[in-house]
């Protein structure tokens, strides 16, 4: 695998045989950026595209169900895997306030099935004004 796309879905097979730093340099350089000269914010926001890729991937649930019915609602897969990687960084931060150093997986999965297009789409605009 040579290139990602986040608007089509990668073979997951290709996918889960690339290493982490590999994954991560080809989400850095389909944003136009330079895996060697990354600042950590892009890396951070390339790590998050690669942990929603791997559990799609993996086909751990809901991921790759919420990344279908987000498309199906209007969001195309890039903007899904962005709406996902948004709550995941919510629930580890949430995981560092707390301090308790354990993930909430039901947490998650809840607010993946509560996650719609239309409230990504709110939430997006929002936080970009």
């Amino acid at each position: 695998m040579d290139e990602y796309d986040p608007n089509q879905a990668p073979d997951p097979s290709e996918w889960l045989e690339l290493d982490e730093g590999t994954r991560i340099d080809l989400v850095l350089k389909h944003h136009g950026g330079d895996a060697k000269q990354a600042q950590p914010e892009k890396r951070l926001h390339a790590a998050f595209h690669v942990t929603v890729e791997n559990q799609v991937a993996l086909g751990e649930e809901p991921a790759p169900a919420t990344i279908e019915r987000l498309i199906r609602e209007g969001l195309d897969r890039h903007d899904a895997v962005h709406a996902i990687g948004a709550i995941l960084a919510e629930d580890i931060q949430a995981l560092l306030s707390a301090g308790t150093g354990k993930f909430d997986v039901d947490r998650y999965r809840n607010r993946l099935d509560e996650l719609t297009a239309k409230g990504w789409r709110k939430r997006d605009s929002e936080d970009k004004s």
